[in-house]
């Protein structure tokens, strides 16, 4: 394993990151450094192993190789720095909990399982969804939200967390205008606070936009950069393998 010596200087420092499913790569030799205050998408096809990047940094699935940090911490040391917001799709919306305790279960790494939350945790949740506009529905069954409220209570929950690094796997996935500029300003929030936030984002005509750092992934890393550096339209033809289709609207919007 290799040992950088400025693995302190980034949010994330990703080496030779290897993850296979069947013996078939999902990510081949990765290395990705992400500096402290960035607000980055992770682009790329689907099948380019944009959320297995993220699963592999959190322990969530097995790598074949790659030494991952951060702020120079393995992540069972780390954990308590970093916050998830996975694909709203990958949850169980019909079970049974209120928003309120959905966004309070942000805290149990800092409480333990066992202790249960008290006032104090109660009023940071409130807090927490008084920032996505949900405070109102504190009391409400997941199960009668809508999608953009489903995701609005993930990114509270996220928040509680008060971590200085965030995953967000598609937060912007099947939500309403509303939601989706509710979710930009809160990133930029964070951004201007000084953490750092790494989103999977499809629209590629907002990348411009929203992000000033970008990763363009297609099982291997095309690009890492500043988005003003790194999100041209030949690397972009690199990530997407031609496919330019895609990519002619957003070429329109950016400035490169």
């Amino acid at each position: 394993m290799v040992n950088h010596t400025n693995h302190d200087d980034f949010a994330l420092d990703i080496h030779d990151l290897t993850v296979a499913y069947n013996s078939s790569p999902a990510l081949w030799d990765v290395d990705l450094q992400v500096p402290e205050g960035v607000l980055m998408a992770v682009v790329g096809p689907n099948g380019a192993g944009k959320s297995t990047l993220i699963k592999a940094a959190l322990d969530l699935i097995p790598r074949a190789t790659g030494d991952i940090r951060f702020y120079g911490q393995p992540y069972a040391r780390a954990r308590h720095l970093v916050g998830y917001v996975p694909q709203r799709s990958s949850v169980d919306w019909d079970f049974p909990t209120s928003v309120l305790d959905v966004v309070m279960m942000g805290l149990y790494g800092k409480l333990g399982w066992f202790r249960r939350p008290g006032k104090r945790e109660r009023e940071l949740a409130m807090a927490a969804l008084e920032q996505v506009s949900l405070s109102d529905l504190a009391h409400r069954q997941i199960s009668q939200l809508s999608g953009g409220q489903q995701q609005r209570t993930f990114l509270a929950r996220a928040l509680v967390q008060d971590a200085q690094l965030y995953f967000m796997d598609e937060p912007f996935a099947a939500v309403d205008a509303v939601t989706e500029r509710a979710i930009v300003t809160l990133l930029h929030e964070l951004r201007a606070r000084g953490k750092t936030v790494i989103v999977v984002h499809h629209d590629l005509q907002t990348v411009p936009e929203y992000f000033d750092w970008v990763a363009l992934l297609n099982v291997q890393l095309i690009a890492s950069g500043p988005t003003e550096v790194v999100y041209t339209e030949d690397n972009l033809m690199k990530t997407y393998g031609g496919r330019i289709s895609t990519l002619a609207s957003s070429r329109d919007r950016m400035e490169v």
